[in-house]
């Protein structure tokens, strides 16, 4: 690929990010219930995906530099301050160290990563930092990541972060409605936190770790859908169990029904104990294969790490250099 390809490639993507939208459809119980999960099919199905494969050299970098695209860098901490998202907004501008850059031939590609994602109150220092680049601000709101306040606090949160320069809300649902089959509360729910975002797009965090069933999961994923939501996402992180590849599965299966009965498009974030590159590489043959190469796109597919970051640049680094350097050498997220 060359440098003017790639750059267009890149302008097109960022297109894509910004127009792209699920408008949703009234509420279709149909579409879910009774729609069984076999869990063991499930499970065979994700480890044949992460085992009978190896991808190696120049193609195990283009995957590598392709999730980099992919990454919503986060910092979701209590002590999160305002140097600290500067200096994420600075690596999500520039994820790879310039060496790595020039080794892989990069120089005009303008590799960001996805977006970058904070709490509200740091939207604002993100939105500033990143002005003029094209990379999103997401925030989480609604409560993250328990989301159990009152209905109206956790809209004018969403308002609040919107005003504050956020391009994307990354919401909580209330998990208790999933597990009572309360559908047209979660339906309800999740249309007005829609309708709060605006012109902000919103990713639908279901906490599939609390959701106790595949089935659960998989009737979430199409209420949340159907109510608007432009991206299903697996976990906030703060579960005990986080993203996984069987219960991502069923949600990518059920963005394919999906699309099979609407014509609307979704997207998917995998978020919550991801750390490596091999992790990266497993989430997209996932996406790969189940629903195709535009599912390979950071308007419809993103991760939600950062430690994942460092681990592939140091493949990368190795890749270039052939060694393989302590993770000190290069800037932290």
């Amino acid at each position: 690929m060359n440098d003017e390809t790639a750059a267009a490639d890149i302008a097109a993507s960022s297109q894509l990010r910004n127009d792209h939208r699920n408008p949703g459809i009234g509420l279709d119980t149909a579409m879910f219930e009774g729609h069984g999960v076999n869990r063991s099919a499930a499970e065979r199905r994700a480890a044949s995906l992460t085992s009978r494969r190896s991808v190696k050299k120049e193609w195990q970098a283009a995957w590598l530099i392709n999730a980099v695209r992919c990454i919503d860098l986060t910092t979701l901490a209590g002590d999160d301050t305002a140097e600290r998202v500067r200096r994420l907004c600075a690596k999500a501008r520039n994820p790879l160290a310039a060496h790595i850059v020039d080794g892989l031939g990069l120089g005009n590609y303008g590799l960001t990563t996805g977006a970058v994602c904070v709490y509200p109150t740091m939207v604002e220092h993100a939105a500033r930092a990143l002005q003029g680049t094209g990379i999103p601000v997401a925030s989480v709101a609604t409560g993250f990541p328990a989301g159990l306040m009152p209905l109206n606090l956790r809209l004018e949160e969403i308002r609040y972060a919107v005003d504050q320069g956020a391009d994307e809300i990354d919401i909580v649902i209330t998990r208790e409605y999933v597990l009572n089959g309360e559908w047209q509360a979660l339906y309800d729910e999740v249309a007005a936190m829609r309708a709060a975002c605006g012109p902000a797009h919103l990713k639908a965090i279901l906490a599939t770790g609390d959701l106790q069933t595949l089935r659960n999961v998989y009737a979430a994923s199409m209420v949340a859908m159907q109510a608007g939501a432009d991206f299903i996402k697996t976990s906030t992180g703060k579960e005990g169990v986080n993203a996984t590849i069987p219960v991502s599965l069923v949600m990518v299966r059920a963005l394919r029904d999906y699309l099979d009965a609407t014509g609307h498009r979704v997207g998917f974030k995998p978020a919550g104990g991801m750390k490596s590159a091999k992790d990266a590489m497993n989430w997209q043959f996932l996406m790969k294969e189940e629903l195709g190469r535009d599912w390979l796109e950071p308007d419809l597919f993103r991760l939600g790490a950062s430690s994942m970051l460092g681990d592939i640049e140091r493949q990368l680094e190795h890749y270039v250099t052939g060694r393989y350097s302590s993770a000190s050498r290069l800037a932290l997220a």
